[in-house]
This record gives C-alpha cells, structure tokens and sequence, in this order.
C-alpha cells in the first residue's frame, strides 16, 4: 500500500504462481483481484526499472520481470476460472494491463485510470497496444498520447463481494446477473465522462493521422478548449514516446493478443535504454522537476528512420504457459456494444431509433442507452 501496490518481480511471481495453483484447484470457483490501501495498482516500481536498465550487470534481471509480466497477462486473459478484477482507486501503467485483460472489470467512485509512462519517456505496455487499440475510434490513440487520467462512477463494493463469494457453481452469465445488482442503474448520470458527444469527434477526426505532427496539426487547427487542453498534454512526455506508443497503438490494431505482446516485448530491447527514460524518471520521480528530452521536438524524430527502423525492426517472442490466442477479448461480450457494433445491428436489423436498440442490447447494463445515444448523436441518426 505504501507504493500504491507497484508492481515488481516477487509481486509478478506470487501472482503467477497463484493463479496457476488456483486455475487448477476445484476450490477455487472465482478470482477477485482488489489492491490493498488507496490504489489498486499504480504501475511498475519505476525506480527499480532505472536501476536495472542502468546497470549493464542487471539487464538480465531486467529482461526476466519482463518477460515473466507478459507470461502473467496472457495466463489473466486465458484463464477459464472466471477472474474479477476490481479497480477501486488508482489503477495506472501495468494495473492497466492486470485489470485490462480480466472477465469483468469494476470501477469505482474512486478509480482513477490512465496509462502515464510517456511522460517518463517509457511507453504505453502491459498489453496496451491490445486493450487500447480496441476501443472505439481513436480513443486508444487518445489516452495513451495523452496519459490523461479518467474516472470511474459508483458501485456498492462490500455487499458485491459477499454475494460473489457465495455463489456455488459461478458461470459467467450468473456473474454479470450479479454484478449488474450492484451497478449504478441504467439511467444513472454519469458526471465524470467527457469522451463522448463532440470530444469524441475532434478525438477521431484528429488521432486519426499516423505521424503525430499531424496528430498536433489538426488539435491546433481545431481550437476548442479541448484541443488546447489535448496538445497540452501531449507536450508533456517525452517526443520520441509518444511517437512510439501512438506507433504501437496504431500497429496492434491489426494484431493478435499474442503479437501485441511480442510486440511491446520487443521494445523493451531499447526503449529503457534510451535518454528518455532515465531522464524522465530521475526528473519526474526522484528530484521532481521538468525533464529534458532529447530530441525535445516531434519534428525532429523520422517516424521511418528513428521510431520503425530504430525501435520497431526488433523481433522477439513469447513463449507462454499455454498457447492460446485471439484477436477479440474471449468475454468482450459482458462490456458496453461498440460503436460498430451497434451501427451494424441497427442496420442488421433495422431497429428504430434509441430505445429500439438499447432494447435490443439489453437495456439493464448502464452505459447502453448513453451510448447508443452518443453513437447515434455523432452519425445524425434519428431519435426516432
């Protein structure tokens, strides 16, 4: 609790360990996965990363945290024990990735998500060119570019966690039944979300464009406060990190879970052991002051020559516990339609209007109707 449950090898390897013990047991009927304190994780213990990449007689040590990191993501995402993960707190960096690939994910009044590594001239890991390529439009592209922190709305943990442990014979279906008792109701006011409505259009209208100058270009052309508040953001981290995860978001789009993580694997052969990395952690974590990047100006990084030739030409791969794989996450179906989704089965099956399709996805979750109604709003789809 007192380092907001960064993670590191000994926490890796318990959690491996025990997952693979559990998996196996006919005891164990649910995994719920909750931090300790304030935080449920708030990423790596960067300090120990700077000290291993520094340290030529590390590297090896280095190699095996990360290494065994991306074996614990994979065994999360394909194991069959139903896995909850709850995210009350800070949930940031490598909690991203812990949270990213569980059965059901619950935020709370007190979750606070983001993916912060680019400021400390790291990059977006922990699987993230998997879970946030696959959102809507360019919101993954958004948020890792920006490392802007969201929120969650309430749920009613203690009486939650009770009723989970008491089911005998938990499938997934009679988890989500019970999850959604506890949720917020359907027509709850969400006041902490802004991703929707015209953010979202100047999101994708602007994240669309692969080189980031481009990206900066059409915020800046744009003007709104939302705009100004995203290239802020933006100029923040480190040039060469932002190019590389927008890079990489834009990449695992197209790729199995399993290439994403060979993928960012990958780079970790030279990212730690650039400038930017001990710069922006011996600025922003230990003295805590304005880091110095080196190169300092997106311009002058080639996306061809510096960023996919000098970062992305490495080759590596995984070998996991098991071999399964996939392109979808397995039980994406107890989450929010996407947009996609829902334009398609309107189509599909010509329902009319919000309340048709919210019926149609089932009204009882909420966030189903907000959506639909946003997805309609931003493609000037009739109400009615």
């Amino acid at each position: 609790p007192r380092r907001l449950n960064s993670i590191d090898i000994e926490m890796i390897d318990t959690m491996l360990s025990n997952l693979m013990a559990w998996e196996i047991s006919d005891e164990a009927k649910i995994i719920l996965l909750k931090g300790a304190g304030r935080a449920f994780c708030a990423g790596g213990n960067v300090k120990d990363l700077i000290n291993k990449a520094t340290d030529p007689n590390r590297h090896n040590e280095l190699d095996r945290q990360v290494y065994t990191h991306y074996d614990l993501l994979h065994f999360m995402a394909t194991i069959k024990t139903p896995y909850i993960a709850i995210m009350d707190g800070v949930t940031m960096g490598s909690g991203c990735g812990l949270s990213g690939f569980a059965h059901f994910k619950i935020a709370t009044e007190n979750t606070q998500y983001a993916m912060p590594e680019n400021p400390i001239g790291l990059f977006c890991d922990a699987g993230a060119s998997f879970f946030l390529s696959r959102l809507d439009g360019h919101l993954g592209a958004y948020l890792s570019a920006t490392s802007r922190t969201i929120k969650g709305e309430d749920v009613f943990l203690e009486a939650l966690e009770a009723r989970l442990c008491k089911l005998r014979q938990p499938t997934h279906d009679i988890i989500n039944r019970e999850i959604q008792q506890f949720s917020v109701k359907p027509d709850h006011a969400a006041v902490t979300y802004t991703l929707h409505g015209k953010n979202r259009e100047i999101i994708d209208a602007c994240f669309k464009h692969e080189r980031m100058e481009d990206v900066l270009k059409a915020l800046k052309e744009d003007g709104t406060k939302f705009s100004q508040d995203t290239i802020e953001s933006i100029l923040q981290s480190s040039p060469t990190s932002v190019k590389i995860t927008h890079e990489l978001i834009r990449r695992g789009a197209s790729l199995s879970f399993k290439d994403c993580l060979d993928l960012e694997y990958g780079l970790w052969e030279t990212v730690p052991f650039a400038h930017d990395f001990s710069e922006g952690v011996s600025a922003r974590v230990i003295n805590k002051t304005l880091p110095k990047w080196n190169p300092n100006k997106f311009e002058d990084i080639d996306l061809d020559r510096d960023i996919r030739a000098g970062h992305f030409s490495i080759k590596k791969k995984l070998h996991f516990t098991n071999s399964q794989d996939f392109y979808e996450h397995p039980h994406k179906k107890y989450v929010l339609p996407t947009e996609k989704k829902i334009l398609d089965m309107k189509s599909l099956h010509c329902l009319k209007g919000v309340q048709d399709t919210t019926a149609w996805f089932g009204s009882s979750k909420f966030g189903v109707k907000q959506k639909v109604r946003d997805v309609f709003e931003r493609n000037k789809i009739s109400y009615v």
